[in-house]
C-alpha cells in the first residue's frame, strides 16, 4: 500500500476516534445523561468504534473499516430501533455522528479498493 494512500487512512481513522469520543461525551454534552437507552448506546458504540479506530491506527485493516460503516449505520437506525425518537437531541445525536461515521468509513473502504484514486 503506498504511503500516501496509508497516511489518508490514519486521517480517516483519527477522524473516527474523534467522532468515537464526540459520541461517548455527548450524553452530557446535548443533555441527554438520565435516559437510559440513548445514553448506554452512546457509550457503548462510541467505546467501539474508539477501540476500532485505535486499532486501525497502529495497524490498519479493511475489516475494521467495514466495522466501523456497521456502527454508524446502527447509530442512524438506532433511535426507532431503541425507541429514543421522540428525544429529539439524543436522535439527532445518534444520527448525525452516524452519518459521519458511515460515511469516513466507506470513504476509507472505497480508497482500499480504488487505491489509485488518490494519486
Amino acid at each position: 500500500m503506498p504511503n500516501t494512500l496509508m497516511e489518508g487512512k490514519k486521517t480517516q481513522d483519527w477522524v473516527n476516534l474523534i467522532l468515537a469520543v464526540c459520541l461517548f461525551i455527548s450524553p452530557w454534552v446535548i443533555g441527554f445523561a438520565a435516559e437510559t437507552a440513548p445514553t448506554w448506546n452512546a457509550w457503548i458504540v462510541g467505546i467501539a468504534l474508539g477501540a476500532l479506530a485505535v486499532a486501525a491506527i497502529s495497524a490498519f485493516a479493511e475489516w475494521e473499516e467495514w466495522a466501523n460503516l456497521v456502527l454508524g449505520l446502527w447509530l442512524v437506525a438506532s433511535p426507532w430501533l431503541l425507541g429514543f425518537a421522540a428525544s429529539v437531541g439524543a436522535m439527532r445525536t445518534s444520527v448525525v455522528l452516524g452519518l459521519l461515521v458511515a460515511a469516513v468509513s466507506a470513504w476509507a473502504v472505497w480508497g482500499v479498493h480504488h487505491p489509485h484514486a488518490h494519486a
